[in-house]
């Protein structure tokens, strides 16, 4: 009998990208299998390995910001980077980042074939594929330096089969409870995994978990946690950092008068300091200077947290996205909302989740913080349909007079901005939430929305 991956085609001479994305998320039988051994042989196989160092980071919100300060400092300091995030917005070619450019399609359906010649009859899931292609591209380059953000969890996720130099764990929350857990310390423990012996620790949650503590103690990794190890002090719109290491001898290292990150949200300047405290450990590999520091953080992108993608003007109302998609992150959406806030401002919600989200925690923290929810169900398997995400906010108490049901993000967007026209300028602001899928359709939406001449920044 035929198993699935002999009864594919390997995509020709001509296939595109998105051809090649349609049939590695075919190769393997299931969408996702967690484990590192198909991984491991990958990697051995394919001879993937880096004389430069790694900096890993995990964490159930922040990871993606921590990665691109520590990448955008590196690169001012006038170092080679590739930077590595997941999931992507728009295009794949945002998971692959090589000194601040994408890297374009060629590249990555040729690191694609070797993956293919190199697996021979080993099925590999989407995230192994891609990942291996990923850092094969990143191999290629000779860089002076890779981050690499650890998705799901930490321990199994296919990026940490990589050695890294440091590791970093940012916040810890409850989420994806069917494969970590359901208590912060399982999960803590999880995300602890991607340290490695004796290797510098850093976690930016103030409080964590003692599983993840322990961990670093057995491992003999030095841990450096945010208000006990390095700290950041606010004042005058600016911060001060300061942090005491441990290895290889005693040593504080401190940058006074920094810019607050460039990236918009509450916790920024948290995850500033992890990316900070990681580079701080990793001065002697890769030293930086404070105008690097300074350039770094002035100039950090990271899309969709707490993004304005359009102004209030005669096309309706200011639209921000934000892929908030669990209790935390919808804390920290919460947060910014009221620090942002005007009691002359109403607050509309494009808001769509996955059904593997916790949709009632996530509508009851927000609920009081908005006036009207413009509601869809999200397409693909994981997707909560209307009718989920419905039952789940009047779980959590949400007002159904409130509450207006659409067939797509981009359906309730429109919505919401033609009646956001009726209103005064300024007076209503949109925030697209709930998801990755959410915001990039909410992206897409302005961005092809010729007829009302929408335009995302």
């Amino acid at each position: 009998m035929t198993n699935q991956s002999e009864a594919l085609k390997t995509p020709g001479a001509t296939a595109d990208l998105n051809q090649w994305l349609e049939y590695i998320s075919k190769v393997h039988d299931k969408p996702m299998e967690l484990g590192l051994e198909r991984m491991k042989a990958m990697i051995e196989r394919m001879g993937i390995e880096f004389a430069c160092p790694v900096i890993t980071v995990a964490g159930t919100n922040g990871k993606g910001s921590t990665c691109a300060m520590i990448d955008s400092i590196l690169r001012h300091a006038g170092y080679h980077t590739g930077l590595h995030t997941s999931p992507h917005l728009i295009r794949f070619n945002e998971r692959v980042v090589i000194d601040g450019k994408e890297v374009d399609d060629e590249r990555i359906i040729e690191a694609f074939n070797e993956v293919e010649r190199a697996r021979g009859d080993m099925t590999l899931t989407y995230f192994e594929f891609t990942g291996l292609a990923i850092l094969r591209i990143f191999q290629k380059a000779h860089l002076d330096a890779v981050v690499l953000e650890i998705g799901l969890g930490g321990r199994l996720d296919a990026m940490n089969a990589v050695e890294p130099s440091c590791s970093v764990v940012c916040s810890i929350d409850i989420d994806h409870t069917a494969y970590l857990g359901s208590t912060r310390e399982e999960i803590g423990l999880e995300k602890a995994c991607i340290y490695r012996m004796g290797k510098p620790a850093v976690c930016t949650d103030p409080n964590p978990p003692k599983s993840l503590q322990e961990h670093a103690h057995v491992l003999f990794a030095p841990l450096h946690v945010y208000g006990r190890d390095f700290h950041t002090y606010k004042h005058h719109g600016l911060f001060d950092f300061e942090i005491q290491m441990y290895r290889p001898t005693p040593e504080v290292v401190d940058w006074r008068n920094l810019p607050m990150p460039s990236i918009s949200g509450a916790a920024s300047l948290q995850n500033a300091a992890g990316a900070l405290a990681a580079l701080a450990l990793l001065n002697a590999e890769l030293p930086i200077t404070r105008s690097a520091v300074v350039e770094g953080l002035e100039s950090v992108n990271i899309k969709a947290r707490y993004e304005m993608v359009k102004q209030a003007d005669q096309n309706g109302a200011s639209v921000i996205v934000d892929v908030a998609h669990n209790p935390q992150a919808a804390r920290v959406l919460a947060a910014n909302l009221t620090a942002d806030g005007d009691p002359n401002v109403e607050t509309w919600a494009v808001f769509g989740m996955l059904r593997d989200k916790n949709m009632e925690e996530v509508s009851r923290t927000l609920m009081r913080h908005i006036d009207r929810w413009f509601v869809t169900g999200l397409p693909g398997v994981r997707g909560a349909s209307l009718e989920e995400l419905r039952a789940a906010m009047k779980q959590a108490g949400v007002d159904e007079t409130k509450i207006a049901d659409f067939a797509s993000v981009d359906e309730a967007l429109r919505a919401a901005l033609e009646l956001s026209k009726h209103e005064e300028p300024g007076a209503v602001r949109i925030i697209a939430f709930g998801s990755f899928v959410t915001a990039a359709a909410a992206i897409e939406s302005l961005r092809h929305d010729v007829r009302e001449g929408a335009v995302v920044r």
